[in-house]
């Protein structure tokens, strides 16, 4: 009896702390923990900035905490809105999948945010024609791209934080159990030369593949590339003389120098269109790129999740 007794008094309280919350903040707490600015939380909320601060000011109050202090031109989280963080981002995240499933999803007038977690490598190669292909069937969704800071992101699926993240293809006995992956296309390696690279002109071989410098991208700050790990397995070397976090200055790097880049061929032939770069086919096999899109399973099953996985699993990129 005492248990039942307890768990009644637990329940009161938490309807009278509910009650006095006026859940709408939880969206702007939401909107400010993920921007750390309060223009740009307003300007998503299409809230008025002093509006938007008003809000902040009632729930500072009703959660008996700062939240957010200001530190140069960001609001920094304190302690208690990190520790809250991710359960208010999951529960508005499942509110809105719950009531979105008394609903027709509708692409042609939905106005919601869809959020991708990508490496720029990635974002660059495949987005483009994405977006291309869903504006013209959801002109009013919005698209929110954030840097991967694992090849599957897991907390940020779980949270809600992230609708899909952009990875490669992994053993299968890695993906966690909730996540779902799906396959989304298989790319080839090439390797990537300077226009007038001597070596490369005459025709690239193992020998000379060896002999070259490179430069590799690691986007997690690996120790080492997929490739050389590769070439561990052949009892083979190169020479690895830059490491980049990035992509976007590696083909320029290349174009200017004699190094080489292996890399899969749609990103290679993206990046062609702006630096002095040749494609080479790689001397010796290398397994394909596999490009993989995940999800949590608590979204994958919903209309706006679905339709927005069939539009990119269905878009042409090669």
């Amino acid at each position: 009896m005492k248990q039942v007794h307890f768990h009644h008094h637990q329940m009161n309280e938490i309807q009278h702390n509910l009650r006095r919350l006026d859940l709408n903040l939880l969206q702007l707490f939401h909107a400010l923990y993920r921007l750390r600015s309060v223009t740009e939380a307003a300007h998503e909320l299409a809230m008025s900035p002093s509006a938007f601060s008003h809000g902040l000011s009632r729930l500072r109050v009703a959660l008996d905490d700062a939240l957010f202090v200001r530190q140069g031109t960001q609001m920094v989280p304190t302690t208690k809105s990190i520790a809250m963080a991710d359960s208010i981002s999951l529960a508005l995240k499942l509110l809105g999948e719950t009531l979105e499933r008394g609903q027709t999803f509708h692409p042609s007038r939905s106005e919601r945010t869809f959020t991708f977690a990508s490496t720029d490598f990635t974002a660059f190669a495949v987005l483009p024609k994405c977006i291309a292909a869903i504006q013209k069937l959801a002109p009013h969704l919005s698209l929110r791209v954030r840097y991967a800071d694992h090849n599957i992101p897991l907390d940020d699926l779980r949270a809600g934080r992230v609708d899909f993240s952009i990875g490669y293809d992994l053993p299968a006995s890695s993906y966690a159990p909730d996540i779902v992956a799906q396959d989304w296309f298989v790319d080839q390696y090439v390797v990537v030369s300077s226009k007038n690279h001597a070596v490369c002109s005459e025709g690239l071989t193992l020998e000379s593949y060896l002999a070259c410098k490179h430069v590799v991208v690691t986007p997690w700050n690996q120790a080492r590339g997929d490739i050389d790990q590769l070439l561990d397995d052949l009892n083979l070397q190169r020479q690895v003389a830059v490491h980049l976090p990035t992509v976007l200055a590696a083909p320029f790097i290349v174009g200017h120098s004699d190094m080489l880049m292996t890399m899969p061929r749609l990103a290679a032939r993206t990046l062609q269109q702006a630096a002095a770069i040749a494609l080479h086919t790689p001397p010796f096999a290398i397994p394909d790129y596999c490009v993989k899109l995940f999800s949590h399973a608590n979204y994958a099953q919903s209309d706006a999740h679905a339709w927005m996985a069939d539009t990119l699993l269905n878009t042409t990129l090669q």
